[in-house]
């Protein structure tokens, strides 16, 4: 048998083999969704492993950038994930992909933001930075005590 026809062969084996592989793998989602079918169907909350990745549209920029996270092991800025997703780092693509980022931090789900555009994962057990304060400082509105009590018109 010559060359040819030996890595023709072992082509079509191997590619026979991955065929069989994502009809397994194809079974094995159709399967994980039906339970998931049928916890919601009967009330039960989603068990935390693997939530984040449920939670997630696969193949989105949030998605992807969870992804990069996970590798990196520890918080990403955002120019960073932007460079890491091969995306540009202009203002509307920063200001897209952050404020897409926020609104999982604001719920408390799968990321957190431990510096200013800066993105950690909760899975991780990276730490959110403390939100400042959303009420005025004490004695703000207040008259200074150095002003007469007659205001002029």
């Amino acid at each position: 048998m010559d060359e040819r026809a030996i890595i023709s062969e072992r082509l079509r084996k191997k590619t026979a083999e991955i065929q069989s592989l994502e009809e397994k793998l194809r079974t094995a989602r159709i399967y994980v969704q039906a339970l998931q079918d049928v916890m919601k169907a009967i009330g039960g909350a989603q068990p935390e492993e693997g939530r984040s990745e449920s939670i997630l549209r696969s193949g989105s920029a949030v998605s992807q950038a969870r992804d990069v996270i996970l590798g990196s092991g520890k918080p990403v800025h955002v120019s960073e994930l932007l460079t890491a997703l091969g995306r540009e780092d202009t203002r509307d693509v920063r200001a897209s992909l952050t404020s897409q980022l926020a609104a999982y931090v604001r719920r408390g789900e799968v990321f957190t933001r431990p510096a200013p555009n800066t993105y950690g994962l909760v899975e991780l057990g990276h730490e959110s930075a403390e939100e400042p304060e959303q009420s005025p400082p004490q004695g703000f509105g207040g008259v200074p005590a150095d002003l007469d009590d007659e205001i002029p018109f």
